[in-house]
């Protein structure tokens, strides 16, 4: 870690401990952005685990930020409690743009919608995926370039979830990169670069709106076909799902693709930071490679892609001694839960040979828990059981460009060399 770095996260938590308990605001882009939210964290989980966020730190106003691990799984898997309904995040949905999706739907909607889609990612047909995924994600490694500088996130992570996802929805193999810029578009926030000055917000719906459209074409096309494995096909024959309008098709269609692609590709791109950051953890890995499994699962919860998720209280409860009232937003902050030294020991530290590795809320837990997350974890595992034989070393070269968001905790580019070997 450089100079600059270490006096930007010292200057960080000093703030953090300086400023009144209400002024801290953990949906602040830049926190994010320059991976300084953590002493933040860590004093809501210290002084005020369930804690309000006011009114004017949020502009869909208020909500509760619930930052602990065991506070985080009572929300999570109370479902009557907590509503998944009408948004799972702090955003609530527009009028005039309203996506319904199956993640923030409770049942019975929610299960029937779910168990649609959810045959794709059977340990079944995972182990029917896992040689296409390992023959592909050779020929991109043998592709890279050796002693040249390059993005990683564009040539491995993105490259390699995009590739999967093109495969899950059975979509034209040449605009596969269309489902990248989709994912991107859907979470990127108003004033984020992907959108032309001023028009966030119209350019978003323009480009979803043609996002639906395409899917429309391909729909049309299965539905009047037999069924077949892939999502499209599934959703186009599901009797739980065949009758869905424009809106709800492209609401989940995006939870499909964000959930396919922001998570596994954080993830990849994650890991070879970490194991730049733990020079003394690649070293354990490459001494011993049975323990990549663990690995991936201590990646995810180093990482954890997705930073939060929100609830809507369905009645009056009591949560952490404080009162939440209903309809209250309720946030859980898996990121924040994911450190929290009650539950996991060390948890600033990534140690790839952890006791309980699998300890981690980034997949979440109860109804909503990621229907994909076994497959994140092979296409993870593949990728380090292909790597580490071709490539003993990969040097980051430079501290890495951060996703500007408070929801989806990635990166936008990282630029790393493979050294030529002697």
């Amino acid at each position: 870690m450089d100079d600059g770095l270490i006096d930007l996260k010292a200057e960080a938590r000093a703030k953090a401990y300086a400023m009144p308990l209400g002024d801290i605001n953990v949906t602040d882009i830049e926190l994010w952005r320059t991976d300084t939210i953590w002493p933040y964290f860590e004093r809501l989980r210290t002084e005020d685990p369930v804690h309000l966020h006011p009114a004017e730190h949020h502009e869909d106003g208020a909500f509760w930020s619930v930052t602990k691990y065991n506070d985080i799984m009572s929300v999570d898997t109370d479902h009557e409690a907590f509503s998944s309904e009408p948004s799972i995040t702090i955003v609530d949905p527009k009028e005039d743009f309203n996506l319904p999706m199956f993640i923030a739907m409770d049942p019975p909607k929610h299960d029937v919608q779910r168990k649609t889609v959810s045959p794709i990612v059977s340990p079944a047909n995972l182990h029917v995926l896992e040689p296409l995924i390992r023959e592909r994600i050779g020929k991109t490694l043998d592709a890279l370039p050796i002693g040249e500088p390059f993005d990683w996130v564009d040539r491995v992570s993105i490259e390699l979830t995009t590739q999967m996802l093109a495969t899950l929805f059975d979509f034209p193999w040449e605009d596969r990169r269309k489902l990248t810029r989709w994912s991107d578009v859907a979470t990127a926030d108003n004033d984020s670069p992907l959108f032309e000055a001023g028009r966030g917000e119209e350019q978003r719906k323009e480009e979803l709106f043609g996002c639906v459209d395409y899917f429309t074409r391909l729909w049309n096309e299965r539905v009047n076909a037999p069924p077949k494995g892939d999502l499209i096909s599934m959703l186009a024959h599901g009797e739980a799902t065949r009758n869905m309008d424009r809106m709800e098709y492209l609401g989940n269609l995006i939870l499909l693709i964000v959930g396919g692609n922001d998570t596994t590709r954080n993830s990849m791109t994650g890991s070879v930071l970490a194991m730049n950051q733990n020079p003394d953890q690649h070293r354990k890995l490459r001494d011993n490679p049975a323990l990549i499994p663990s690995m991936v699962s201590e990646t995810i919860r180093w990482q954890t892609p997705l930073s939060h998720m929100r609830r809507t209280a369905a009645r009056d409860i009591e949560l952490g001694g404080k009162t939440i009232r209903k309809g209250d937003k309720v946030v859980m902050w898996y990121a924040s839960g994911n450190r929290d030294d009650e539950v996991i020991e060390n948890p600033n530290a990534y140690i790839i040979d952890r006791e309980r590795p699998r300890q981690h809320l980034s997949f979440g837990f109860g109804i909503h828990r990621c229907v994909g997350n076994r497959l994140a974890e092979l296409q993870l595992r593949i990728l380090w059981e292909e790597l580490l034989p071709r490539f003993p070393e990969i040097k980051v070269m430079e501290e890495p460009r951060r996703v500007p968001s408070a929801f989806i905790k990635g990166y936008e580019a990282m630029q790393v060399v493979i050294p030529h070997r002697d």
